[in-house]
């Protein structure tokens, strides 16, 4: 199972720290796995889960346009990786 949002890159016009601070991604993990934890407790057979995706990543139809990862690219920076708050909420997730 796979699953993820994406949010258009504006960085022209959010700020840096708002961008950082994804509490809708957040929000949309937390329903996302609560929903696939209660199928599992209906007898689906779920055999894996993947969160899309780590890193804001270059689409073939968007460019670089759509940021869709836990870790934001900083593309005017040398591609540096900052986790945001999904980042953050999805690791103490694993870790309990």
């Amino acid at each position: 199972m796979i699953s993820g949002t994406c949010e258009t890159d504006s960085t022209e016009s959010t700020p840096f720290e708002q961008m950082l601070d994804d509490q809708h991604r957040v929000k949309f993990l937390r329903e996302h796995i609560q929903q696939v934890h209660e199928a599992i407790r209906k007898g689906v057979n779920v055999k894996g889960y993947l969160c899309w995706s780590l890193m804001d990543n270059f689409e073939w139809f968007s460019g670089y346009t759509m940021r869709f990862g836990l870790c934001y690219i900083d593309y005017k920076d040398g591609l540096k990786r900052l986790p945001k708050a999904s980042f953050e909420w999805f690791s103490n997730f694993l870790h309990t």
